[in-house]
């Protein structure tokens, strides 16, 4: 493809991403939902790529960190802190709305220390223990999450955190629809527009880590770890940078969940959570940000789509079928296919088990 027709298939897919949301609030908000859904998970699969694509450290404990993120802005964005705690709630009569140029930090700062927490213990392990010991993670954050109500409520438990505060940009609020003349923005559509700019934005920083020497020593010890550690490559520093920049995407997912929901509680972030984002990474193709933004997409709206595909099939069974079991079946079904016939994911990567070759002066 020359240039010019890349420039040209690159500005009609920023158009069309541009006016996507806008169409889809014609048919009702839920769709635009389901394409703001869809833009959290490719931040979500865009991370564990990192940890799982680029250094082929396998992580099945990935959703704590969007569970860390989400409830840093649930605890610092609602009024259950000042309610809780009336040294609190003296320091901030008016209550706690953290800007979103404080929490981003925080929320990504938070979740990429506790990467690095979990990284740090298993650097010695490789493969299903790696597996095991992340999956433990995730369930040991989720426990937590599920019991810190008592003595001292934290984070209120299994009833969760509500009344959480949309999100504030230069002065407009997300959580309200926009009126421009006779055109009226959904809020969800509001929401839509800045999970684009921080999905544009990650895949950036994700290509330009790819093709730098962090991005080259992943894929080594990915690889072969003994002989990158004999080529001099620090493989500790690597893979707890691996974790740590892996889990700044989930953190800063999991800010901008807590604040599109509204509502945050322990059952939004479970194992099958973690399962499903790997499923997002192996799908689309691992290590290849095309593949997986593909994955990501394709897994996160299916479900949704499929709830219209369920209703009939449910009617032709006489309603002896439940209509989420059979979501799940076809689900299943079409992952064991895209399996059987793309074993390498739907996109994969041309470079995947090669170093990557030089670029062209």
């Amino acid at each position: 493809m020359t240039q010019q027709k890349k420039i040209i298939t690159f500005l009609v897919a920023g158009v069309a991403l541009l006016v996507l949301p806008l169409f889809l609030q014609t048919f009702g908000n839920a769709w635009v939902r389901i394409a703001d859904v869809a833009l959290l998970y490719v931040l979500l699969a865009l991370g564990l790529n990192i940890v799982v694509g680029y250094a082929g450290l396998l992580d099945l404990g990935y959703v704590a960190f969007f569970a860390i993120g989400a409830y840093m802005y649930g605890l610092l964005a609602s009024p259950h802190l000042t309610e809780s705690f009336p040294a609190i709630a003296a320091m901030f009569p008016d209550g706690l709305h953290t800007p979103l140029w404080l929490i981003i930090p925080v929320g990504a700062g938070m979740a990429g220390l506790f990467g690095v927490l979990l990284g740090a213990p298993t650097l010695r392990l490789r493969g299903d223990y790696l597996a095991i010991v992340t999956l433990g993670f995730g369930e040991i954050i989720r426990v937590f999450l599920n019991n810190l109500d008592a003595p001292i409520n934290i984070t209120n438990g299994p009833k969760g955190i509500s009344s959480i505060d949309s999100l504030h940009f230069f002065g407009l609020d997300l959580g309200k629809k926009l009126v421009v003349g006779d055109f009226v923005v959904a809020s969800v559509s509001l929401y839509y527009y800045l999970f684009l700019a921080l999905v544009l934005f990650s895949i950036v920083i994700c290509h330009r880590l790819e093709l730098s020497r962090v991005g080259r020593a992943w894929m080594a010890i990915r690889e072969d770890e003994i002989a990158a550690k004999a080529m001099g490559i620090n493989t500790r520093n690597m893979k707890l940078m691996a974790f740590g920049m892996g889990a700044t995407f989930g953190g800063v997912s999991g800010v901008m969940f807590g604040a599109f929901q509204g509502f945050i509680s322990p059952e939004s972030f479970t194992l099958m959570e973690s399962v499903m984002i790997v499923a997002m990474v192996v799908l689309g193709g691992v290590g290849h940000l095309p593949g997986v933004i593909l994955g990501a997409v394709l897994l996160s709206a299916l479900p949704e789509v499929l709830r219209y595909v369920a209703g009939p099939l449910q009617a032709l069974t006489g309603g002896r079928l439940d209509a989420s079991i059979l979501r799940q079946l076809l689900i299943a079904l079409a992952m064991i296919t895209i399996m059987l016939m793309r074993p390498r994911g739907l996109w994969p990567s041309p470079e995947h088990g090669k170093s990557l070759q030089p670029a062209k002066s």
